[in-house]
C-alpha cells in the first residue's frame, strides 16, 4: 500500500487532539519537529506568563500570596497538577530547579557511600550534563570518578540492554541513575524491571525523565523509583529556562536534604527563620531556593492542556504519528542511505524518531532552508518529533516529500556536514 497525502488528511479528520493545535503559535510555511529539544509556545503559557507578570506589577511583595498565581505555593501547586504525567501521588513531584541542579540535589541526598558499596552506576549514552554531575558528586565525597562511575556500555552504540544493566549491579554499587528514555535513539527502558531488580538489590535507582515526561505515562510510585528529575521545556512546553521537576517517593520523606535551602522549610516555619531546618514532609523539602516565577508561570497554562488531553491519548497520537513518519521513509528512501536507527517496537520507543545518516548534519541544515525544523545529534543523527498536541499528519508527510527532495537535488552539498553552535 503507497501512502499519499489523502492518508494523511484522513487521518487528521479523525485525530481527537487536532484542535489543541489551535493552542500553539505555529509559525506559517514551517514545520517544527524539533518539540523533544524545544516545545512550541502555547496561547495558555503566554497568558499565564502575562498573568504572573501582573501579580507582580499590581501586588508587589504581597504577589507571595495573592494575586491570580500566588508564588509562595506555586511550586507545590504545578507538582500536584504534573503528578499524573508521572504515576505518583501530588505529595511526590515538586516544580523546581533545573535538570542538573535537581540532580545533584537528589545524588547529595541519596549517595550515601560506606564500605565498598561506593560506586554510581551509570551508562555509556547518558546525557553528558548528567555524567558530569556525577562525576562531580564522586569528586566531592573524595573518590575517582574514573574508578568510581561504572558505565554500562552499548552493544551497538544506539541501545541499551536491560541485561548488562542488570549485570552490572554488583553489591558495590551505592545509586544508580538511568535515562526514561535514550536521548539519541529514543529507546525507553524498562524502568519497572530495573527498579524491581535494583531495589531487591538494596541499591537506590532514580531515572532522568527529560525526553520521557509529557510524552509518555510513568507509573513511578507504583514501580517503587526512588527518584526521578525532568526539565519542562521539551514535551511540557513550558519555555526555554523553565524551571524543572523531581519526585522522591513518598517512602523516602524524612530523609534529610543532602542540599539545604529555605524554600525546602516546612512551610509553616520557613518565616520562623530559625537557623534549624525543619524541611516540608513532602517532596517540597528537596527545594534550595525561592522559586523562578517568571520562568516557572508557563508552566500554568502548558499543563492545563495536558490534563485536558490527557496523557494517554498523547501517547497513542504519538505512535501512531511516528509510525506513520517511519512508514514514509521506508516508503520514500530505500535507497538513499537512511537508517531508523530507533526501537521499532511501540512499547520500546519514546517520542522521537532518530534517523541515521552519513550526511545528517547537512541534511539537516538543507531542511532548515526548506522551513523544516529538525535536530541534530553527533555524529550522524536526524531527530524528528511529531508532537500529539500540535505536529499533524499533513505536515509529517509534506516534512518527508521536502527530504525527498532535498536528497534527489543534492541540496545538502551546499553545507558543510558540521554541527552549529547550537544543535
Amino acid at each position: 500500500m503507497i501512502l499519499t497525502v489523502d492518508d494523511a488528511k484522513g487521518m487528521d479528520k479523525e485525530d481527537s487532539l487536532y484542535k489543541f493545535r489551535e493552542e500553539f503559535y505555529i509559525k506559517p510555511n514551517t514545520i517544527y519537529l524539533d518539540g523533544n529539544s524545544l516545545g512550541l509556545l502555547s496561547r495558555r503559557a503566554e497568558r499565564s506568563l502575562l498573568e504572573a507578570l501582573n501579580d507582580w506589577k499590581e501586588h508587589g511583595i504581597d504577589g507571595w500570596t495573592k494575586g491570580k498565581h500566588p508564588w509562595f505555593y506555586l511550586s507545590e501547586t504545578l507538582g500536584k497538577l504534573m503528578a499524573p504525567l508521572v504515576g505518583a501521588d501530588a505529595s511526590e513531584v515538586i516544580v523546581t530547579g533545573s535538570t542538573t541542579v535537581n540532580l545533584h540535589q537528589l545524588a547529595a541526598t541519596f549517595y550515601k557511600p560506606e564500605g565498598k558499596k561506593s560506586k554510581i552506576l551509570a551508562d555509556e549514552l547518558n546525557f553528558p550534563s548528567d555524567i558530569y554531575a556525577l562525576k562531580s558528586q564522586l569528586s566531592i565525597h573524595g573518590f575517582d570518578p574514573n574508578t568510581h562511575l561504572i558505565t554500562v556500555n552499548s552493544r551497538d552504540g544506539r541501545f541499551l540492554d536491560e541485561e548488562d544493566i542488570i549485570k552490572a549491579m554488583t553489591d558495590e554499587i551505592a545509586l544508580i541513575i538511568l535515562p526514561a528514555v535514550l536521548y539519541r535513539s529514543g529507546q525507553i527502558l524498562d524502568m519497572k524491571r530495573l527498579t524491581k531488580e535494583a531495589n531487591q538489590r538494596g541499591i537506590l535507582i532514580g531515572f532522568d525523565g527529560c525526553h520521557s515526561v509529557g510524552a509518555i505515562p510513568h507509573s513511578f510510585s507504583e514501580w517503587g523509583v526512588d527518584f526521578a528529575y525532568w526539565c519542562n521545556y521539551k514535551h511540557l512546553n513550558g519555555g526555554p529556562g523553565s524551571v524543572g521537576g523531581l519526585y522522591v517517593n513518598k517512602k523516602h520523606f524524612g530523609t534529610a536534604p543532602g542540599l539545604a535551602g529555605w524554600f525546602g522549610s516546612k512551610k509553616e516555619k520557613q518565616f520562623d527563620m530559625e537557623h534549624t531546618l525543619t524541611p516540608a514532609e513532602s517532596a517540597g523539602a528537596y527545594q534550595i531556593g525561592t522559586p523562578h516565577v517568571l520562568s516557572i508561570a508557563p508552566l500554568i497554562g502548558a499543563l492545563e492542556i495536558f490534563q485536558e488531553a490527557g496523557i494517554e491519548r498523547i501517547r497513542e497520537k504519538s505512535l501512531k504519528i511516528n509510525r506513520f513518519l517511519m512508514d514514509l521513509v521506508k516508503q520514500e528512501f530505500p535507497d538513499m542511505g537512511f537508517i531508523i536507527g530507533n526501537p521499532l517496537d511501540d512499547h520500546r520507543r519514546g517520542g522521537h524518531i532518530s534517523l541515521e545518516h552519513k550526511e545528517a548534519a547537512r541534511i539537516c541544515k538543507a531542511l532548515k532552508e526548506n522551513g523544516i525544523i529538525p535536530d541534530y545529534r553527533s555524529p550522524n543523527i536526524i531527530r524528528l518529533a511529531p508532537v500529539s498536541l500540535y505536529t499533524s499528519y499533513r505536515e509529517v508527510w509534506e516534512a518527508v516529500q521536502v527530504l525527498r527532495k532535498i536528497m534527489i537535488e543534492k541540496q545538502y552539498e551546499n553545507f558543510k556536514n558540521e554541527r552549529e553552535v547550537v544543535a
